[in-house]
């Protein structure tokens, strides 16, 4: 098969012919039909977290089943899958009090030969990224890392709730328990923010405020749930928002993985609100507080995936695109041949798309 290998960092991925074993026991092997490209991808790209290379990214995807492992029962050929990087074993602590998305044991128990999934012709052991490696044609994985979905829903939709909707939508609904009526803001308005936005509106909140310097995402923003609109270049963003909602918001959601505006996102919150980190922050990077806004009851918490219970999370969200509350469509910005994949990513850091997509099959 054809894959996307990183060599090295900030370097561009080169396509290379790699081929897989066949499935373990407990394994699915999985004809990949749509790729997102996500800018937790980019991150690896630059250096600003450190993974093995050479490695074959990709983690947002959805396929079609082609072959299964002799013990495994959830799938048979022609299913249909999204993929999700949040596997789990299922027996660890986390996993048997209900948090499977911060599970533990996944190399230890889960996966012993996954370091051995992905082989070439050349000597250097080729490391698959996140148990999934979605850059490829095809993809061999741990049946704990699919979910089955509708054959109606539409697979280059599919493929992004399998990270930028479910953690957008999940930080809303699952990690910050957004109630009805409550102000909601969301710091970035891309693929993440966009689902946070949507997953807002869903959840029934009553002010969602959307901030990004862009006028083109911010005016998709309020076609899916935003009431309000901030552009940051207008002024001080945290006196807008305090301003717009007489002294702060219940929830705030940080989606653009920086300093400052994880800051902004704590400062923005109303005295009992809650401040949701759901952008990666560089690795070794520190964000500073002011100790007092803590006396007033202000919180700050991380997310991880959208908090998700993915084998229930993501068949709802078909259905909500499906009975048209979830806003799939206007997301893709382009789809791409795979040979296209670093084109893709320099519109992404260049701010030019919302989404953009690796059809296999063009």
């Amino acid at each position: 098969m054809k894959a996307a290998v990183l060599y090295e960092v900030n370097q561009p991925l080169v396509i290379e012919d790699v081929s897989l074993p066949k499935p373990g026991p407990r394994e699915v092997l999985i004809r990949t039909a749509v790729a997102g490209l996500c800018h937790s991808d980019l991150h690896f790209m630059e250096g600003l977290y450190p993974h093995p290379l050479p490695a074959v990214l990709g983690h947002e995807s959805a396929g079609i089943v082609e072959q299964v492992g002799s013990d495994v029962t959830y799938v048979k050929p022609g299913d249909h899958v999204v993929t999700c990087l949040s596997v789990f074993c299922g027996t660890c602590d986390n996993c048997t009090t209900g948090r499977t998305v911060l599970c533990t044991d996944t190399t230890v128990k889960l996966l012993p030969g996954a370091s051995n999934r992905m082989q070439w012709s050349k000597p250097e052991k080729l490391h698959q990224f996140l148990n999934l490696s979605s850059f490829a044609e095809q993809m061999l994985v741990h049946e704990n890392a699919i979910v089955k979905i509708r054959k109606e829903m539409p697979l280059d939709l599919a493929a992004l709730i399998g990270c930028g909707v479910i953690t957008g939508y999940g930080a809303v609904v699952n990690t910050a328990k957004v109630t009805a009526g409550e102000t909601v803001a969301v710091i970035g308005c891309g693929g993440v923010g966009m689902a946070a936005i949507n997953g807002a509106q869903i959840a029934g909140a009553g002010r969602i405020i959307a901030i990004d310097t862009n006028p083109a995402k911010l005016q998709l923003a309020t076609k899916l749930g935003a009431t309000d609109i901030i552009n940051p270049t207008d002024g001080d963003v945290v006196k807008q928002v305090r301003d717009l909602t007489n002294g702060g918001v219940h929830h705030s959601f940080e989606v653009l993985g920086r300093k400052e505006t994880a800051e902004q996102a704590f400062g923005m919150l109303a005295s009992g609100g809650t401040a949701t980190i759901v952008g990666m922050i560089p690795f070794g990077q520190k964000i500073e507080l002011h100790g007092f806004d803590f006396l007033r009851e202000r919180r700050i918490q991380g997310s991880s995936m959208g908090s998700n219970h993915f084998r229930v999370d993501m068949p709802r969200l078909v259905d909500f695109y499906l009975r048209g509350r979830l806003h799939l469509e206007d997301w893709i910005s382009a789809k791409l041949k795979l040979s296209e994949i670093n084109e893709g990513f320099a519109n992404m850091k260049a701010g030019k798309t919302l989404r953009s997509v690796i059809v296999f099959d063009s």
